[in-house]
C-alpha cells in the first residue's frame, strides 16, 4: 500500500476558472476580521468599470498571499529585469498610453 504525504494537497482547476479574468485595477479594503480583493477592468471610454472579482480574506492568509507575490515578483524580476511602475501625480490616471480624446 503506497503512503500519501498528509500535506499534499490535490486541486482541481475547472475550464472555466483556468481562462482567468483580466483585471487592471484592484481595490483593497479590510475590517478587524477579513481582507477583501476587488478585482475591476477598466475600459478607456467606459465611465463605469464593475468589479469582475471578489477575492475575501482572514488578515493571516492576506499577509502570506503579500509574501508569496514578493517572492515571485523577485523571482520574475531575477529573469526578466525590474517592472517598472509609472509614477502618477494625479493618483489614477485613466489614459491607457494612447491619445487623449477632445471634443
Amino acid at each position: 500500500m503506497e503512503e500519501q504525504n498528509e500535506s499534499q494537497l490535490n486541486v482541481e482547476l475547472s475550464e472555466e476558472i483556468a481562462e482567468g479574468i483580466y483585471s487592471n485595477l484592484a481595490i483593497i479594503t479590510h475590517s478587524n476580521a477579513e481582507f477583501v480583493l476587488d478585482f475591476i477592468r477598466v475600459v478607456p471610454g467606459i465611465p463605469k468599470a464593475k468589479v469582475k472579482s471578489r477575492i475575501i480574506l482572514t488578515p493571516e492568509h492576506a499577509k502570506r498571499l503579500l509574501t508569496a507575490l514578493k517572492e515571485n515578483i523577485e523571482k520574475f524580476e531575477a529573469v526578466n529585469g525590474r517592472i517598472k511602475i509609472q509614477e502618477e501625480n494625479s493618483g489614477f490616471s485613466m489614459n491607457f498610453g494612447g491619445t487623449i480624446g477632445q471634443a
